[in-house]
């Protein structure tokens, strides 16, 4: 399988981005489908995921303000990104798990790591 990611940019505090990534090269659909990000010196932090079912995920710090989906017959992962703050600044990462469905911790974090990822795609928020 093979993710790409697209929509990162700089924008100012208040605004809106929608991210992209589309999937090729997978025999069957992803089961968990995920967006990360990490701002250099922080860890990987997930965002954002979306199961077999369609039945999102968000991490409380964009909860209200991002949205994921995705469009099967495009085969592409969005991100819509609302009220940006400079703490969203980050690599924002697409990641899909083609063996197994979102399954979470009691910390919130995916109890197994994706095992397909993208290149990255930097969004940058100035105050």
């Amino acid at each position: 399988g093979h993710l790409v990611e697209s929509g990162g940019a700089s924008v100012q505090t208040g605004g809106s981005l929608i991210l992209s990534c589309v999937s090729s090269g997978f025999t069957y659909s992803a089961l968990c489908m995920a967006w990360f990000r990490q701002d250099p010196g922080k860890g990987r932090e997930r965002v954002a995921t979306i199961d077999s079912r369609g039945v999102t995920n968000y991490a409380d710090a964009v909860k209200g303000r991002f949205t994921i989906s995705y469009d099967n017959a495009k085969r592409t992962l969005y991100l819509q990104m609302n009220d940006l703050k400079p703490e969203d600044t980050a690599m924002y990462y697409c990641a899909a798990d083609s063996e197994a469905d979102c399954t979470y911790r009691d910390d919130g974090n995916l109890l197994v790591e994706p095992n397909f990822w993208g290149q990255g795609t930097q969004v940058t928020v100035s105050s």
